[in-house]
Protein backbone atom coordinates (compact mmCIF):
# COMPACT_ATOMS: atom_id res chain seq x y z
CA UNK A 1 0.00 0.00 0.00
CA UNK A 2 3.01 2.32 0.78
CA UNK A 3 4.56 1.75 -2.71
CA UNK A 4 1.34 2.70 -3.98
CA UNK A 5 0.87 5.64 -2.20
CA UNK A 6 4.28 7.01 -2.97
CA UNK A 7 3.49 6.62 -7.01
CA UNK A 8 0.34 8.96 -6.02
CA UNK A 9 -2.77 6.44 -5.86
CA UNK A 10 -5.31 6.70 -2.89
CA UNK A 11 -5.24 3.47 -1.00
CA UNK A 12 -7.65 1.80 1.22
CA UNK A 13 -7.67 -0.77 4.09
CA UNK A 14 -9.89 -2.12 6.03
CA UNK A 15 -11.08 -5.02 8.49
CA UNK A 16 -14.45 -7.04 8.26
CA UNK A 17 -15.46 -9.08 10.78
CA UNK A 18 -17.61 -10.34 14.06
CA UNK A 19 -17.74 -8.66 17.18
CA UNK A 20 -14.57 -9.95 19.25
CA UNK A 21 -12.17 -11.39 16.19
CA UNK A 22 -9.27 -8.98 16.13
CA UNK A 23 -10.18 -6.04 14.38
CA UNK A 24 -8.99 -3.31 16.13
CA UNK A 25 -6.03 -5.43 17.17
CA UNK A 26 -5.12 -6.03 13.71
CA UNK A 27 -5.39 -2.48 13.12
CA UNK A 28 -4.21 -0.56 15.92
CA UNK A 29 -2.73 -3.28 18.03
CA UNK A 30 -2.33 -3.81 21.84
CA UNK A 31 -0.01 -2.67 24.41
CA UNK A 32 3.76 -3.40 22.84
CA UNK A 33 2.18 -5.13 19.90
CA UNK A 34 1.85 -2.54 17.10
CA UNK A 35 -1.06 -3.08 14.77
CA UNK A 36 -1.06 -2.21 11.00
CA UNK A 37 -2.00 1.09 11.60
CA UNK A 38 1.03 2.41 13.88
CA UNK A 39 3.49 -0.23 11.35
CA UNK A 40 2.61 1.75 8.52
CA UNK A 41 2.95 5.39 10.15
CA UNK A 42 6.82 4.23 11.15
CA UNK A 43 7.23 2.53 7.59
CA UNK A 44 5.88 6.02 5.93
CA UNK A 45 7.84 8.23 7.84
CA UNK A 46 11.15 5.93 7.69
CA UNK A 47 11.07 6.49 3.93
CA UNK A 48 10.48 9.79 4.20
CA UNK A 49 13.43 10.85 6.11
CA UNK A 50 15.49 8.16 3.56
CA UNK A 51 14.16 9.75 0.57
CA UNK A 52 15.21 13.15 2.33
CA UNK A 53 18.96 12.24 2.79
CA UNK A 54 18.86 11.84 -1.04
CA UNK A 55 16.28 14.63 -2.10
CA UNK A 56 17.08 17.50 -3.96
CA UNK A 57 15.92 21.34 -2.79
CA UNK A 58 12.83 21.19 -4.98
CA UNK A 59 11.54 18.38 -3.09
CA UNK A 60 9.06 18.48 -0.53
CA UNK A 61 6.78 16.08 1.54
CA UNK A 62 3.77 16.65 3.68
CA UNK A 63 1.93 14.56 5.79
CA UNK A 64 -1.57 14.96 7.67
CA UNK A 65 -4.03 13.01 9.19
CA UNK A 66 -7.47 13.02 10.33
CA UNK A 67 -9.35 10.08 12.22
CA UNK A 68 -13.25 9.89 12.75
CA UNK A 69 -15.81 7.69 14.13
CA UNK A 70 -19.41 6.67 12.73
CA UNK A 71 -21.50 6.08 15.88
CA UNK A 72 -24.99 5.32 15.63
CA UNK A 73 -25.16 6.76 12.10
CA UNK A 74 -23.44 10.26 13.36
CA UNK A 75 -20.10 11.39 12.58
CA UNK A 76 -17.52 12.60 15.27
CA UNK A 77 -14.22 13.96 14.47
CA UNK A 78 -11.94 12.10 17.22
CA UNK A 79 -9.30 14.79 17.14
CA UNK A 80 -11.32 17.79 17.96
CA UNK A 81 -14.01 16.79 20.71
CA UNK A 82 -14.62 20.74 20.82
CA UNK A 83 -16.28 20.53 17.65
CA UNK A 84 -19.42 19.13 18.88
CA UNK A 85 -22.68 19.22 16.53
CA UNK A 86 -25.66 18.26 17.47
CA UNK A 87 -26.74 15.01 14.65
CA UNK A 88 -23.08 15.05 13.93
CA UNK A 89 -20.79 16.20 11.41
CA UNK A 90 -22.71 16.73 7.40
CA UNK A 91 -21.75 14.44 5.05
CA UNK A 92 -21.54 16.18 1.77
CA UNK A 93 -20.73 15.41 -1.93
CA UNK A 94 -18.57 17.20 -4.22
CA UNK A 95 -19.03 16.70 -7.88
CA UNK A 96 -15.10 15.39 -8.09
CA UNK A 97 -14.16 14.27 -4.95
CA UNK A 98 -17.56 12.76 -4.15
CA UNK A 99 -18.16 12.26 -0.43
CA UNK A 100 -16.41 14.22 2.69
CA UNK A 101 -17.24 15.05 5.82
CA UNK A 102 -17.66 19.22 6.32
CA UNK A 103 -15.76 20.44 8.89
CA UNK A 104 -13.82 17.66 10.01
CA UNK A 105 -10.17 18.63 10.72
CA UNK A 106 -6.67 17.21 9.55
CA UNK A 107 -3.81 18.26 11.29
CA UNK A 108 -0.09 18.46 9.87
CA UNK A 109 2.27 16.12 11.37
CA UNK A 110 6.38 16.50 10.56
CA UNK A 111 7.39 12.94 12.42
CA UNK A 112 6.25 9.21 13.57
CA UNK A 113 6.03 10.65 16.95
CA UNK A 114 3.92 13.39 16.11
CA UNK A 115 1.51 11.31 14.46
CA UNK A 116 1.37 8.15 16.79
CA UNK A 117 0.44 10.51 19.37
CA UNK A 118 -2.73 11.99 17.43
CA UNK A 119 -3.71 8.43 16.49
CA UNK A 120 -3.49 7.64 20.07
CA UNK A 121 -5.29 10.73 20.97
CA UNK A 122 -7.86 9.44 18.61
CA UNK A 123 -7.79 5.60 20.30
CA UNK A 124 -8.69 7.26 23.77
CA UNK A 125 -11.30 9.25 22.00
CA UNK A 126 -13.20 6.26 20.44
CA UNK A 127 -16.65 4.99 21.78
CA UNK A 128 -15.95 1.39 23.31
CA UNK A 129 -18.41 -0.71 25.29
CA UNK A 130 -18.21 -3.84 26.95
CA UNK A 131 -20.52 -7.42 26.06
CA UNK A 132 -20.14 -10.88 26.83
CA UNK A 133 -18.39 -11.57 23.62
CA UNK A 134 -16.04 -8.65 23.81
CA UNK A 135 -14.59 -6.51 27.15
CA UNK A 136 -13.45 -3.46 24.90
CA UNK A 137 -15.71 -3.70 21.92
CA UNK A 138 -15.65 -0.79 19.37
CA UNK A 139 -19.48 0.70 19.29
CA UNK A 140 -18.64 2.98 15.87
CA UNK A 141 -16.59 2.57 12.88
CA UNK A 142 -13.66 4.29 12.66
CA UNK A 143 -11.41 5.76 9.63
CA UNK A 144 -7.88 7.07 10.08
CA UNK A 145 -7.27 9.09 7.01
CA UNK A 146 -3.55 9.92 6.14
CA UNK A 147 -2.68 12.51 3.51
CA UNK A 148 0.77 12.21 1.95
CA UNK A 149 1.90 14.98 -1.06
CA UNK A 150 5.08 14.87 -2.71
CA UNK A 151 5.97 18.13 -4.14
CA UNK A 152 9.25 17.39 -6.84
CA UNK A 153 10.49 18.06 -10.13
CA UNK A 154 10.18 15.86 -13.01
CA UNK A 155 12.75 14.81 -15.77
CA UNK A 156 11.75 17.81 -17.74
CA UNK A 157 12.04 20.14 -15.08
CA UNK A 158 8.57 20.63 -14.22
CA UNK A 159 6.96 21.06 -10.54
CA UNK A 160 4.53 18.33 -9.99
CA UNK A 161 2.74 17.14 -6.98
CA UNK A 162 1.69 13.62 -6.23
CA UNK A 163 -1.36 13.70 -3.43
CA UNK A 164 -2.20 10.55 -1.91
CA UNK A 165 -5.17 9.69 0.20
CA UNK A 166 -4.94 6.53 2.74
CA UNK A 167 -8.13 5.06 4.23
CA UNK A 168 -7.36 2.72 6.95
CA UNK A 169 -10.51 1.32 8.51
CA UNK A 170 -11.54 -0.43 11.80
CA UNK A 171 -15.36 -1.49 11.53
CA UNK A 172 -16.91 -2.02 14.06
CA UNK A 173 -18.11 -5.84 14.43
CA UNK A 174 -21.40 -7.46 13.38
CA UNK A 175 -22.94 -9.53 16.13
CA UNK A 176 -25.88 -11.50 17.54
CA UNK A 177 -27.73 -9.71 20.60
CA UNK A 178 -28.10 -13.48 22.01
CA UNK A 179 -24.86 -14.17 22.04
CA UNK A 180 -23.29 -10.43 23.38
CA UNK A 181 -25.92 -10.32 25.70
CA UNK A 182 -26.54 -6.83 24.40
CA UNK A 183 -29.36 -4.56 25.60
CA UNK A 184 -31.12 -1.47 25.90
CA UNK A 185 -28.28 1.22 24.55
CA UNK A 186 -25.80 -1.70 23.51
CA UNK A 187 -28.87 -3.08 21.34
CA UNK A 188 -29.82 -0.20 19.76
CA UNK A 189 -25.78 0.43 18.74
CA UNK A 190 -25.47 -3.42 17.43
CA UNK A 191 -29.08 -2.94 15.56
CA UNK A 192 -27.48 0.29 13.92
CA UNK A 193 -24.07 -1.79 13.31
CA UNK A 194 -25.67 -4.40 11.76
CA UNK A 195 -27.74 -2.19 9.58
CA UNK A 196 -24.57 -0.36 7.83
CA UNK A 197 -22.56 -3.43 7.64
CA UNK A 198 -25.57 -4.97 6.07
CA UNK A 199 -26.08 -1.88 3.72
CA UNK A 200 -22.24 -2.57 2.93
CA UNK A 201 -22.50 -5.82 1.89
CA UNK A 202 -25.60 -5.04 -0.45
CA UNK A 203 -23.16 -2.45 -2.11
CA UNK A 204 -20.38 -5.30 -2.77
CA UNK A 205 -22.76 -7.62 -4.06
CA UNK A 206 -23.85 -5.12 -6.75
CA UNK A 207 -20.23 -3.73 -7.06
CA UNK A 208 -19.58 -7.92 -8.07
CA UNK A 209 -22.78 -7.89 -9.97
CA UNK A 210 -20.98 -4.91 -12.49
CA UNK A 211 -17.82 -6.75 -12.15
CA UNK A 212 -19.74 -9.81 -14.16
CA UNK A 213 -21.68 -7.59 -16.89
CA UNK A 214 -24.77 -7.15 -15.38
CA UNK A 215 -26.41 -3.74 -16.70
CA UNK A 216 -28.84 -1.70 -14.59
CA UNK A 217 -27.16 -2.24 -11.40
CA UNK A 218 -27.23 0.74 -9.02
CA UNK A 219 -25.06 0.46 -5.83
CA UNK A 220 -27.17 2.00 -2.54
CA UNK A 221 -24.06 3.98 -1.65
CA UNK A 222 -26.92 6.99 0.12
CA UNK A 223 -28.29 4.43 2.51
CA UNK A 224 -25.49 4.69 5.16
CA UNK A 225 -23.04 7.42 6.25
CA UNK A 226 -20.58 4.31 5.84
CA UNK A 227 -21.31 3.36 2.93
CA UNK A 228 -21.17 6.85 1.37
CA UNK A 229 -17.98 7.37 2.83
CA UNK A 230 -16.09 4.37 1.61
CA UNK A 231 -17.69 5.01 -2.15
CA UNK A 232 -14.44 5.76 -3.52
CA UNK A 233 -12.69 2.90 -1.63
CA UNK A 234 -15.36 0.41 -2.98
CA UNK A 235 -15.64 1.30 -6.25
CA UNK A 236 -13.90 4.55 -7.29
CA UNK A 237 -10.44 5.95 -7.19
CA UNK A 238 -8.70 3.52 -5.02
CA UNK A 239 -6.50 0.82 -4.33
CA UNK A 240 -8.62 -1.10 -1.75
CA UNK A 241 -7.45 -3.92 0.34
CA UNK A 242 -9.73 -6.15 2.66
CA UNK A 243 -8.78 -8.04 5.77
CA UNK A 244 -11.67 -10.47 6.69
CA UNK A 245 -10.90 -11.57 10.55
CA UNK A 246 -12.91 -14.93 12.24
CA UNK A 247 -13.38 -16.91 15.47
CA UNK A 248 -11.80 -20.34 15.66
CA UNK A 249 -15.03 -21.08 18.24
CA UNK A 250 -17.08 -23.32 16.85
CA UNK A 251 -20.02 -21.09 18.29
CA UNK A 252 -19.63 -18.84 16.01
CA UNK A 253 -19.60 -20.87 12.76
CA UNK A 254 -22.22 -19.21 11.09
CA UNK A 255 -20.62 -15.65 11.48
CA UNK A 256 -17.19 -17.04 10.15
CA UNK A 257 -18.65 -18.65 7.03
CA UNK A 258 -20.62 -15.28 6.92
CA UNK A 259 -17.40 -13.37 6.95
CA UNK A 260 -15.60 -15.42 4.24
CA UNK A 261 -18.67 -15.48 1.67
CA UNK A 262 -17.99 -11.24 2.15
CA UNK A 263 -14.54 -11.28 1.23
CA UNK A 264 -14.79 -13.73 -1.05
CA UNK A 265 -17.57 -11.16 -3.00
CA UNK A 266 -15.34 -8.27 -2.14
CA UNK A 267 -12.24 -9.64 -3.66
CA UNK A 268 -14.10 -9.91 -7.43
CA UNK A 269 -14.46 -5.87 -7.31
CA UNK A 270 -12.76 -4.06 -9.47
CA UNK A 271 -11.81 -0.30 -8.86
CA UNK A 272 -9.58 2.02 -11.40
CA UNK A 273 -7.22 3.84 -9.51
CA UNK A 274 -5.67 7.00 -11.38
CA UNK A 275 -2.45 9.07 -10.38
CA UNK A 276 -3.20 12.00 -8.27
CA UNK A 277 -2.01 15.04 -9.88
CA UNK A 278 -2.53 18.84 -8.40
CA UNK A 279 -5.07 20.61 -10.29
CA UNK A 280 -3.17 23.97 -9.40
CA UNK A 281 -0.16 21.80 -10.63
CA UNK A 282 -1.33 20.81 -13.89
CA UNK A 283 -2.70 24.14 -14.62
CA UNK A 284 0.66 25.68 -14.34
CA UNK A 285 2.28 22.81 -16.30
CA UNK A 286 -0.27 23.65 -19.03
CA UNK A 287 0.05 26.77 -19.34
CA UNK A 288 4.15 26.52 -19.30
CA UNK A 289 3.54 24.56 -22.22
CA UNK A 290 1.01 26.80 -23.92
CA UNK A 291 3.11 29.91 -23.67
CA UNK A 292 6.20 27.71 -25.19
CA UNK A 293 4.22 26.74 -28.46
CA UNK A 294 2.94 30.42 -28.85
CA UNK A 295 6.94 31.35 -28.42
CA UNK A 296 7.63 28.59 -31.12
CA UNK A 297 4.54 29.71 -33.51
CA UNK A 298 5.96 33.47 -33.17
CA UNK A 299 9.58 32.46 -34.33
CA UNK A 300 8.15 30.88 -37.24
CA UNK A 301 6.26 34.00 -37.79
CA UNK A 302 2.91 31.63 -37.99
CA UNK A 303 0.72 33.65 -36.23
CA UNK A 304 1.13 36.44 -38.19
CA UNK A 305 -1.55 35.05 -40.41
CA UNK A 306 -5.03 36.62 -38.88
CA UNK A 307 -3.70 38.37 -36.27
CA UNK A 308 -2.19 41.81 -35.79
CA UNK A 309 1.21 42.62 -33.80
CA UNK A 310 -0.69 43.71 -30.81
CA UNK A 311 -3.17 40.95 -30.70
CA UNK A 312 -0.24 38.68 -30.33
CA UNK A 313 1.29 40.26 -27.53
CA UNK A 314 -1.93 40.88 -26.19
CA UNK A 315 -1.95 36.54 -25.91
CA UNK A 316 1.26 36.24 -25.16
CA UNK A 317 1.12 38.66 -21.96
CA UNK A 318 -2.43 37.02 -20.96
CA UNK A 319 -0.81 33.90 -20.78
CA UNK A 320 2.75 34.94 -19.02
CA UNK A 321 0.11 36.93 -16.34
CA UNK A 322 -1.77 33.78 -15.65
CA UNK A 323 1.57 32.28 -15.52
CA UNK A 324 2.94 34.22 -12.58
CA UNK A 325 -0.70 34.19 -10.72
CA UNK A 326 -0.73 30.35 -10.69
CA UNK A 327 3.22 30.35 -9.64
CA UNK A 328 1.96 32.84 -6.93
CA UNK A 329 -0.49 30.78 -5.83
CA UNK A 330 1.92 28.00 -5.35
CA UNK A 331 3.84 29.81 -3.11
CA UNK A 332 0.94 30.96 -0.95
CA UNK A 333 -0.06 27.05 -1.03
CA UNK A 334 3.68 26.38 0.32
CA UNK A 335 3.94 29.00 2.48
CA UNK A 336 0.92 27.72 4.21
CA UNK A 337 1.97 24.17 4.70
CA UNK A 338 4.91 25.66 6.48
CA UNK A 339 2.52 27.84 8.39
CA UNK A 340 0.41 24.75 9.63
CA UNK A 341 3.84 22.92 10.50
CA UNK A 342 4.90 25.47 13.12
CA UNK A 343 1.17 25.74 14.60
CA UNK A 344 1.55 21.69 14.71
CA UNK A 345 4.73 21.87 16.59
CA UNK A 346 3.55 24.69 18.68
CA UNK A 347 0.30 23.08 19.74
CA UNK A 348 2.26 19.86 20.17
CA UNK A 349 4.97 21.95 22.90
CA UNK A 350 2.06 22.81 24.32
CA UNK A 351 0.56 19.74 25.37
CA UNK A 352 4.17 18.35 26.36
CA UNK A 353 4.30 20.99 28.83
CA UNK A 354 0.43 20.75 30.34
CA UNK A 355 0.77 17.17 30.42
CA UNK A 356 4.20 17.37 32.31
CA UNK A 357 2.38 20.55 34.74
CA UNK A 358 -0.45 17.49 35.10
CA UNK A 359 2.49 14.79 36.60
CA UNK A 360 3.73 16.75 38.60
CA UNK A 361 0.32 18.11 40.01
CA UNK A 362 -0.47 14.52 40.74
CA UNK A 363 2.60 13.96 42.76
CA UNK A 364 0.95 16.07 45.46
CA UNK A 365 -2.23 16.80 44.85
CA UNK A 366 -5.21 13.97 45.44
CA UNK A 367 -6.90 12.78 42.75
CA UNK A 368 -9.32 9.85 40.69
CA UNK A 369 -8.45 8.27 37.81
CA UNK A 370 -9.71 5.79 35.86
CA UNK A 371 -9.05 2.15 35.42
CA UNK A 372 -9.91 -0.07 32.30
CA UNK A 373 -9.35 -3.20 31.17
CA UNK A 374 -7.49 -1.78 28.54
CA UNK A 375 -4.32 -0.83 29.87
CA UNK A 376 -3.87 1.70 27.51
CA UNK A 377 -7.07 3.15 28.12
CA UNK A 378 -6.00 3.37 31.89
CA UNK A 379 -5.18 6.48 34.30
CA UNK A 380 -6.60 8.22 30.86
CA UNK A 381 -9.48 10.32 32.81
CA UNK A 382 -7.81 12.34 36.05
CA UNK A 383 -9.94 14.19 38.39
CA UNK A 384 -8.06 16.37 40.89
CA UNK A 385 -9.90 17.11 44.45
CA UNK A 386 -9.59 20.85 45.38
CA UNK A 387 -9.46 21.81 48.75
CA UNK A 388 -13.19 21.92 50.38
CA UNK A 389 -16.21 19.81 49.28
CA UNK A 390 -16.18 18.67 45.68
CA UNK A 391 -19.33 17.02 44.46
CA UNK A 392 -19.07 13.92 41.97
CA UNK A 393 -22.28 12.79 39.63
CA UNK A 394 -23.13 13.34 36.20
CA UNK A 395 -25.92 16.24 36.84
CA UNK A 396 -24.44 19.47 35.00
CA UNK A 397 -22.47 21.99 37.93
CA UNK A 398 -20.57 18.90 39.82
CA UNK A 399 -16.76 19.74 40.60
CA UNK A 400 -16.01 15.96 39.51
CA UNK A 401 -18.62 15.47 36.23
CA UNK A 402 -18.72 11.70 35.35
CA UNK A 403 -20.18 11.11 31.57
CA UNK A 404 -20.02 8.91 28.77
CA UNK A 405 -21.61 5.42 27.58
CA UNK A 406 -24.33 3.77 30.31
Amino acid sequence: MLQNAWKGYNCSLFAYGQTGSGKSYTMMGFGTNKGIIPIMCDELFSSIETKKRSASLDQEFQVSVSMLEIYNEQVRDLLNLSLHVRGGLKVRQHPTKGFYVESLTSHAVYSQADIESRIVEGTRNRTLASTNMNSTSSRAHTIVSIYFHQKSRNNAGQFVTKMSSINLVDLAGSERSDISGTSGDRLKEGSLINQSLSTLGNVIKCLTDKTKGKQFVVAPYRESILTKLLKNALGGNSKTAMIATISPADIHYEETLSALRFANKAKNIKTTAVVNESQTDKLVRELREENQKLLDMLRRGQMGIGYTEEEVAEMRHSLEEQLKKNQEEMEKMNNSWQQRLKEAEAQNKLKLEEERQEQERMKSVPHLWNLHEDPALTGMVTHFIIPGKSKVGTLKGTEILLSGLR
